[in-house]
């Protein structure tokens, strides 16, 4: 950049003094500091402009190295899967016999959950206040509400 020190500065105020005049030199003035701030600005953003793209290229090959392991990390386990599925195959085919067995079928164990309620004699539900019957809304409040003292 341009070396301006106070004797320069004060050097070239003088002249543009007697160049330009008093009358004109405060607009000028005024119309230099404009463009020095709309210079600054641009260079600011010029600088900011760059700074975000070298950062942007850092992003983009950290990412590549990111994808890079992951995809090697994919491929060893791949690897490893399909050793791991020989050594199993070749280890039940020594293990089983000829013929595979029956596997028996999956039964919930409650399919009879009817029955079993069913079962539970009116009695024992009365007597435990089980409910046997669904009671509505209203039905509900009337039976729970509590009675008046009168």
């Amino acid at each position: 950049m341009i070396d301006l020190g106070i004797s320069k500065i004060a050097l070239i105020g003088a002249v543009a003094l007697i160049v330009i005049g008093p009358e004109k030199l405060p607009r000028v003035a005024r119309t230099v500091g404009t463009l020095l701030g709309k210079a600054q600005r641009y260079v600011a953003d010029v600088k900011a402009e760059v700074s975000r793209s070298m950062e942007l290229e850092e992003l983009k090959k950290m990412r590549d190295t990111v994808e890079n392991a992951a995809k090697d990390v994919e491929n060893t386990i791949q690897s490893e899967t399909s050793d791991f599925e020989k050594s199993w195959s070749e280890a039940t085919q020594d293990a089983l016999p000829a013929a595979e067995p029956e596997v028996p079928q999956y039964r919930h164990p409650k399919k009879k959950w009817r029955l079993k309620q069913g079962a539970t004699p009116q009695w024992y539900k009365a007597r435990n206040g089980v409910r046997t019957k669904a009671l509505s809304g209203a039905a509900r409040v009337a039976r729970y509400r509590p009675q008046r003292l009168s």
